[in-house]
């Protein structure tokens, strides 16, 4: 964020996806909680455990030189939840945490109808000062997400929670809106006059690209949410519907990655290589 302005993080499910995203020259990783939740074919509402997120981010971790911003939704609890969240977090090899003011068990964003509990102000800010004590590194970011929008509260105490949680440590603000268009994060953006930049997620106003992002001059990070996941189940729905359609995968197999190309991922070289020199 330093050299650029604005860092692009894109989510992964796995350490493939990582890789993807690495190559395809992306900043960063979000270990994304809703797309692991959909890679287990659950519905994103804290049915995943904090070992299961954990042990994918290691995975992850082992394949990607690019930071990792990890999705750990409401911190799995409270404040006390969060501290031993944040400690392992950290040593798993994540760069910064995201923690929302959700209550738990949470329900995604976006979902039409969905609950949208939020927690006490005060009760918030103790798990972002928790999260701010624990950690070891300095560069260890622990942001902080609001949503007040999407619970429908308006912008006004979006802006009164986001300073509050800004006054408690956090080092930076995320702020998620689930309307199709970009105008109310663009509205709360212009509002922000706290010290700390603002995160954003455009999954429900795609239209808000890097150009006006970077003319709002307060917002630094920008993730993809659920993008990896989305495109990998179009594909795979596609793949699987011809093979039936066409009664065997003599089309299919023109049109999708040579096995060579999985080779290459998997760094299937450095593996021969190895075992020529090894194995004797």
């Amino acid at each position: 964020m330093a050299e650029t302005g604005l860092v692009h993080i894109m989510a992964a499910h796995s350490p493939l996806s990582a890789i993807l995203a690495e190559e395809a020259g992306f900043d960063g990783i979000w270990a994304s909680g809703f797309e692991l939740s959909a890679l287990y074919g659950l519905a994103d509402m804290s049915l995943i455990s904090m070992t299961q997120h954990l042990d994918m981010l290691r995975a992850i971790a082992r394949r990607t030189t690019l930071p990792i911003v990890a999705d750990i939704d409401t911190g799995y609890g409270n404040a006390i939840n969060v501290i031993h969240a944040v400690s392992e977090y950290e040593r798993a090899g994540a760069s910064a945490v995201v923690i929302e003011d959700k209550t738990f068990p949470k329900v995604t964003s976006l979902v039409a109808g969905g609950r949208q509990e939020l927690l006490r102000i005060e009760e918030f800010q103790g798990k972002i000062e928790a999260a701010i004590t624990t950690k070891r590194k300095r560069d260890f970011l622990v942001i902080a997400r609001t949503e007040a929008l999407i619970a429908g509260l308006g912008e006004a105490k979006a802006l009164h929670r986001a300073q509050a949680y800004a006054e408690a440590g956090a080092d930076m603000i995320l702020i998620h809106s689930k309307k199709t268009d970009p105008s109310e994060i663009e509205s709360f953006s212009r509002g922000w006059t706290g010290s700390v930049p603002l995160v954003i997620v455009p999954n429900a106003y795609p239209d808000l690209d890097a150009e006006r992002v970077k003319a709002l001059r307060n917002i630094r990070m920008v993730i993809y949410g659920n993008y990896g996941v989305r495109a990998a189940a179009t594909a795979i729905q596609e793949t699987f519907r011809r093979i039936i359609a066409d009664g065997g995968v003599q089309n299919v197999h023109k049109e999708i990655l040579p096995v060579e190309e999985i080779f290459r991922l998997q760094r299937m070289d450095e593996v021969k290589a190895a075992e020529a020199r090894f194995l004797r």
